[in-house]
């Protein structure tokens, strides 16, 4: 047999990769039951993070917070909810050189259970359960905190007609919209604030993911996609923020110098906490006492999921982003486990569908990005660097640490101090083959706090909805519009591009961010400032390689409800009573 063939130390690291695999894979649902012991308390678990620039007001920034994994429409009698001794917290970064939060948003939920006599959910106008909250905001590092919405409602779940419209028996509404219109409250601060079940926005083929990466791309015609998230809801914290309260000096948008103005960049991460004790009494009551812990955060997408390793995730959920803590798991994302799959003299095998998906060996015939070579290090020191990013006097220390950690390059700054205007990270337009030269400016998210975070740019404007160049694939198809598009190219001016508000400059709703990360692990930042694949030559940069990598799909690219066009622009949770088991898939 061929097997047989192999050395027996390459045979048996080979079958601890495939036995590993699916641990790598397996979370790959955003943040849904993402670790260990977060897996055992879903009220607390962060699902998804989102802040964009609204798109139906240039003045605004939406920032969601989704929680609670795998809501089935119709999991009565006990449905899920806010959980009541949970605190959820949205955290905002929008100065450096701050050792904290510079402003928090708190939020706190109670029940009230109206009709003790019934089982049911509803009944007579009353409901078991009814919840509202408390919203706080503290802009002092969390020293203080001020109330600014007092009895916020929350709606109930979509159980069913009867619940919902029934006429004496339920809750009378004329639909369920109207209750998600008049739960939107507007803080004494200015911010509109919602808070409620609504459908789960991601999408993702699980069943293939979990099938040890057996990934299928959108329009597959013998075995399609699976969005394993379809029909599913979770419960959401949304906030629309005037621009203003956001930026560090209380700037609008019409005060920005430019659309990549670097003081209107922002971080964004979101937590879950609870008390350290819990008390459980004879009588059957429950009892929290002690000081609240983290037990989970979210900034960036997919990280805990598909970059730490098992054995870190809930050291990683447990930990702020602050004071350098996230320094110590860089080194997942300086040599990325996904990347071995998409390498031959690896695991590259090991994974047929992400065989489009390979990384940059000899980029312009001496860069090789694979897990444990050089990368870029070979040029540390040379007057090559100079005045860009990598020179040691500006951030070369980080993006250059070793001759061994090639992504330090360009995965690590996207996610953990963003991507700054700077030569090497400029399109590739303009820079006659010299990836170290002046391009075309398409992001500035920079802000080196050196934490996981999602960083958005307030300053760039929002890309219509239904301009035919809006792409579920963001920042990377805004970089394809800059380097081929001739509407783009023409020059090396900064100008906006279509996209240029897209993941990973913030997330909006409609972002691929599965396809976006794997085809980022694969080297596509890389290549889109001039670091092109093996096979490109300086008259055709963009190779058939490039374009494998371009046209991949993780999967499922859109999600399986229709958003709304006004905030909280999430869709309406899906209908227990309504709900068809047979068309989940």
């Amino acid at each position: 047999m061929q097997v047989s063939m192999l050395d027996p130390c390459r045979f048996r690291s080979i079958l601890l990769c495939l036995l590993l695999l699916p641990c790598a894979l397996s979370s790959l649902a955003s943040s849904h039951r993402e670790a260990p012991l977060i897996s055992n308390d879903p009220l607390a678990d962060n699902t998804d993070l989102y802040a964009f620039k609204s798109p139906d007001d240039p003045n605004s920034i939406t920032i969601i917070a989704n929680y609670i994994p795998f809501e089935s429409p119709e999991g009565g009698p006990n449905y899920f909810n806010f959980g009541p001794n949970v605190r959820y917290e949205i955290h905002i970064k929008n100065q450096a050189g701050t050792p904290g939060d510079d402003i928090t948003y708190r939020f706190t939920f109670s029940s009230t259970n109206e009709d003790p006599t019934t089982f049911f959910n509803i009944r007579l106008g009353k409901q078991n359960l009814k919840t509202t909250y408390k919203c706080e905001k503290s802009t002092d590092g969390g020293m203080t905190f001020t109330t600014i919405i007092a009895n916020g409602v929350v709606p109930p779940n979509n159980i069913g007609p009867r619940s919902i419209e029934g006429k004496t028996v339920g809750l009378e509404a004329p639909d369920y919209n109207s209750l998600v219109e008049k739960a939107i409250a507007t803080a004494s601060s200015g911010e509109k604030v919602f808070c409620g079940p609504v459908d789960d926005p991601f999408f993702v083929d699980l069943a293939g993911a979990f099938d040890a990466g057996n990934f299928r791309p959108e329009g597959n015609a013998t075995n399609a996609p699976k969005d394993g998230l379809a029909r599913f809801n979770v419960h959401t914290i949304a906030l629309k923020i005037p621009v203003n309260l956001l930026q560090k000096d209380g700037k609008n948008v019409a005060q920005a110098a430019n659309i990549l103005d670097p003081d209107y960049v922002i971080g964004v991460w979101a937590s879950a906490s609870r008390q350290m004790i819990k008390t459980l009494y004879n009588g059957g009551d429950v009892g929290y006492d002690g000081q609240y812990v983290q037990v989970s955060r979210l900034g960036m997408p997919l990280t805990n999921e598909a970059v730490i390793p098992l054995g870190m995730k809930d050291k990683w959920n447990a930990v702020t982003p602050y004071a350098g803590h996230d320094l110590q798991f860089a080194k997942y994302f300086t040599n990325p486990e996904l990347a071995l799959y998409m390498d031959d003299s690896q695991f590259g095998t090991a994974v047929p569908s992400l065989s489009a998906l390979r990384i940059q060996a000899n980029a312009l015939g001496a860069f090789d990005f694979r897990n444990g070579k050089s990368g870029l290090y070979g040029l540390k020191g040379t007057a090559a660097l100079a005045g860009t990013a990598l020179d040691d006097a500006v951030f070369g220390t980080l993006l250059l640490p070793d001759n061994a950690s090639p992504r330090a390059v360009d995965l690590l700054p996207i996610f953990y101090t963003g991507v700054p205007n700077l030569a090497p990270y400029q399109l590739a337009t303009g820079k006659n083959n010299n990836p170290l030269a002046k391009g075309k400016p398409f992001i500035h998210n920079f802000l080196p706090t050196l934490g996981d975070m999602l960083r958005l740019n307030m300053a760039v404007p929002a890309t219509p909805r239904d301009d035919p160049k809006f792409s579920h694939l963001g920042l990377v198809q805004a970089a394809v519009l800059g380097i081929t598009d001739p509407a783009y190219n023409a020059n090396t001016n900064l100008q906006w591009i279509p996209n240029m508000d897209g993941f990973p400059n913030g997330r909006r709703l409609e972002d691929d961010v599965t396809t976006i990360e794997l085809q980022a692990v694969s080297g596509v930042v890389l290549a889109a400032v001039g670091l092109f694949y093996d096979d490109a030559t300086p008259q055709a940069p963009v190779s058939p390689q490039l374009l494998n990598v371009l046209t991949f799909t993780a999967g499922p690219t859109k999600n399986d409800a229709a958003l709304k066009g006004t905030f909280p622009y999430l869709a309406n949770p899906w209908r227990g009573y309504d709900y068809p088991e047979k068309a989940r898939f």
